[in-house]
């Protein structure tokens, strides 16, 4: 019923820029926090930046002053990266909380299906 579908990742050289996108669909009666999260294989996920439904970011310590987390709509966030590092590498998840029309009293935790991003000469 709901969905979250990312896009914009691929192979970047170290200093370059990309920019992820996150379109939430469905039966949605509301979105809380939303959010980037990031893992590697044989590693936990781990949170990249995060924005509150008032569109208040909050951001890794490992990514402040490099990426941007900005959310264009209720259902709609971006995730701007510039001076990439090869350690960004990872699979990148898009993440909300979200209540929906069945329940509208209790958001739950949506992940998307994730989107490559590789930092690499």
């Amino acid at each position: 019923q709901v969905q979250l579908v990312e896009s914009g990742g691929g192979l970047v050289q170290p200093g370059g820029s990309l920019r992820l996108s996150c379109a939430a669909s469905g039966s949605i009666f509301r979105i809380r926090t939303m959010g980037w999260y990031r893992q590697i294989p044989g590693k936990r996920r781990e949170v990249v930046a995060t924005i509150t439904e008032g569109g208040k970011p909050n951001y890794a310590d490992s990514v402040k002053g490099r990426f941007t987390i900005s959310r264009a709509t209720a259902k709609n966030i971006f995730l701007q990266m510039v001076s990439l590092k090869p350690e960004d590498t990872a699979v990148y998840y898009c993440n909300a909380e979200i209540a929906t029309m069945t329940d509208m009293f209790t958001a739950y935790p949506y992940w998307g299906q994730g989107t490559q991003v590789t930092v690499s000469s």
